[in-house]
Protein backbone atom coordinates (compact mmCIF):
# COMPACT_ATOMS: atom_id res chain seq x y z
CA UNK A 1 0.00 0.00 0.00
CA UNK A 2 3.05 2.78 0.51
CA UNK A 3 3.95 2.47 -3.56
CA UNK A 4 0.14 2.95 -4.04
CA UNK A 5 0.71 -0.28 -6.27
CA UNK A 6 -2.22 -2.39 -6.99
CA UNK A 7 -2.09 -5.65 -8.58
CA UNK A 8 -3.91 -9.05 -8.43
CA UNK A 9 -4.72 -12.56 -10.41
CA UNK A 10 -7.97 -13.59 -11.36
CA UNK A 11 -9.29 -17.48 -11.07
CA UNK A 12 -12.59 -18.56 -12.65
CA UNK A 13 -13.68 -19.75 -9.12
CA UNK A 14 -12.84 -19.04 -5.79
CA UNK A 15 -11.46 -21.72 -3.60
CA UNK A 16 -8.78 -22.54 -0.73
CA UNK A 17 -6.02 -23.62 -3.10
CA UNK A 18 -6.62 -20.27 -4.98
CA UNK A 19 -6.28 -18.07 -1.79
CA UNK A 20 -3.62 -19.86 -0.90
CA UNK A 21 -1.40 -19.95 -4.12
CA UNK A 22 -2.40 -15.67 -3.82
CA UNK A 23 -1.22 -15.30 -0.03
CA UNK A 24 1.93 -17.35 -1.08
CA UNK A 25 2.71 -14.72 -4.38
CA UNK A 26 2.19 -11.70 -1.50
CA UNK A 27 4.64 -13.09 0.25
CA UNK A 28 6.91 -13.62 -2.43
CA UNK A 29 6.88 -10.02 -3.19
CA UNK A 30 8.04 -9.40 0.23
CA UNK A 31 11.36 -11.32 0.23
CA UNK A 32 12.78 -9.97 3.23
CA UNK A 33 10.93 -11.97 5.89
CA UNK A 34 8.91 -8.90 7.25
CA UNK A 35 5.62 -10.21 8.76
CA UNK A 36 3.10 -9.51 5.92
CA UNK A 37 -0.96 -8.69 6.66
CA UNK A 38 -3.57 -9.22 4.66
CA UNK A 39 -7.31 -8.01 5.05
CA UNK A 40 -9.87 -10.33 4.02
CA UNK A 41 -13.30 -10.89 3.67
CA UNK A 42 -14.91 -13.69 5.72
CA UNK A 43 -14.95 -15.94 2.74
CA UNK A 44 -14.87 -19.88 4.09
CA UNK A 45 -12.31 -19.91 1.36
CA UNK A 46 -9.88 -17.89 3.12
CA UNK A 47 -9.98 -19.58 5.85
CA UNK A 48 -8.91 -23.23 5.76
CA UNK A 49 -6.68 -25.11 8.27
CA UNK A 50 -3.45 -25.20 5.26
CA UNK A 51 -4.25 -21.70 5.01
CA UNK A 52 -4.06 -20.98 8.38
CA UNK A 53 -1.07 -23.17 9.07
CA UNK A 54 0.86 -21.89 6.01
CA UNK A 55 0.54 -17.93 6.85
CA UNK A 56 1.39 -19.44 10.86
CA UNK A 57 5.01 -20.79 9.22
CA UNK A 58 5.45 -17.42 6.80
CA UNK A 59 4.82 -14.65 9.10
CA UNK A 60 1.55 -13.88 7.33
CA UNK A 61 -1.21 -12.75 9.65
CA UNK A 62 -4.55 -12.94 8.13
CA UNK A 63 -7.12 -9.54 8.74
CA UNK A 64 -11.00 -10.64 8.36
CA UNK A 65 -13.12 -7.98 8.49
CA UNK A 66 -16.05 -8.63 10.12
CA UNK A 67 -19.34 -10.16 8.20
CA UNK A 68 -21.26 -7.94 5.93
CA UNK A 69 -17.95 -4.99 6.72
CA UNK A 70 -16.84 -3.96 3.11
CA UNK A 71 -16.85 -0.12 4.44
CA UNK A 72 -13.87 -1.71 6.56
CA UNK A 73 -11.46 -2.88 3.91
CA UNK A 74 -9.33 -0.30 2.62
CA UNK A 75 -8.87 -1.99 -1.02
CA UNK A 76 -12.53 -2.07 -1.29
CA UNK A 77 -12.13 1.81 -2.39
CA UNK A 78 -9.45 0.22 -5.88
CA UNK A 79 -12.65 -2.11 -7.01
CA UNK A 80 -15.02 0.28 -7.66
CA UNK A 81 -12.74 2.19 -10.70
CA UNK A 82 -11.41 -1.78 -11.48
CA UNK A 83 -15.47 -2.33 -12.48
CA UNK A 84 -15.94 1.11 -13.94
CA UNK A 85 -12.83 0.63 -16.09
CA UNK A 86 -12.80 -3.02 -16.95
CA UNK A 87 -16.38 -4.59 -16.34
CA UNK A 88 -19.10 -2.37 -16.54
CA UNK A 89 -20.79 -2.31 -20.14
CA UNK A 90 -17.98 -4.96 -21.41
CA UNK A 91 -18.66 -7.80 -23.07
CA UNK A 92 -15.26 -10.16 -22.76
CA UNK A 93 -15.84 -13.21 -24.67
CA UNK A 94 -13.89 -15.64 -22.28
CA UNK A 95 -11.83 -15.29 -18.78
CA UNK A 96 -8.73 -15.09 -20.52
CA UNK A 97 -9.68 -11.57 -22.54
CA UNK A 98 -11.41 -10.53 -19.26
CA UNK A 99 -8.05 -11.45 -17.04
CA UNK A 100 -6.32 -9.39 -19.80
CA UNK A 101 -8.48 -6.05 -19.58
CA UNK A 102 -8.21 -6.48 -15.69
CA UNK A 103 -3.94 -6.23 -16.13
CA UNK A 104 -4.05 -3.89 -18.83
CA UNK A 105 -5.95 -1.96 -16.18
CA UNK A 106 -4.04 -2.46 -13.28
CA UNK A 107 -0.66 -1.38 -15.35
CA UNK A 108 -2.32 1.53 -16.36
CA UNK A 109 -3.15 2.42 -12.93
CA UNK A 110 -0.44 1.78 -11.28
CA UNK A 111 1.56 4.00 -13.66
CA UNK A 112 -1.12 6.71 -13.56
CA UNK A 113 -2.58 6.15 -9.68
CA UNK A 114 -2.78 9.75 -8.49
CA UNK A 115 -5.36 10.27 -12.49
CA UNK A 116 -7.98 12.17 -11.82
CA UNK A 117 -10.43 9.99 -13.49
CA UNK A 118 -8.78 7.08 -10.93
CA UNK A 119 -9.14 9.56 -7.70
CA UNK A 120 -12.82 10.33 -8.73
CA UNK A 121 -13.61 6.72 -9.21
CA UNK A 122 -12.17 6.15 -5.71
CA UNK A 123 -13.66 8.90 -3.92
CA UNK A 124 -17.21 7.54 -5.15
CA UNK A 125 -16.98 4.15 -4.16
CA UNK A 126 -15.75 5.05 -0.88
CA UNK A 127 -19.11 7.14 -0.56
CA UNK A 128 -20.92 4.05 -1.80
CA UNK A 129 -19.16 1.63 0.51
CA UNK A 130 -19.64 4.09 3.74
CA UNK A 131 -23.55 4.39 2.55
CA UNK A 132 -23.45 0.57 2.86
CA UNK A 133 -22.30 0.44 5.97
CA UNK A 134 -25.31 2.62 7.67
CA UNK A 135 -27.59 0.58 5.60
CA UNK A 136 -26.48 -2.81 6.90
CA UNK A 137 -25.71 -1.69 10.53
CA UNK A 138 -29.32 0.14 11.27
CA UNK A 139 -28.18 3.30 10.21
CA UNK A 140 -30.37 5.57 8.25
CA UNK A 141 -29.84 5.52 4.59
CA UNK A 142 -27.77 9.03 3.40
CA UNK A 143 -30.25 11.62 1.82
CA UNK A 144 -29.67 11.67 -1.77
CA UNK A 145 -29.84 15.21 -4.35
CA UNK A 146 -32.46 15.51 -5.34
Amino acid sequence: MGSDTVWGINHRRKGGANTLKALKSIRTARPDGAPVYVIMDNLSAHKGPKIRAWARRNKVELCFTPTYASWANPIEAHFGPLRQFTIANSHHPNHTVQTRALHAYLRWRNANARDPHVLAAQRRERARVRSEKGLRWGGRPLATAA
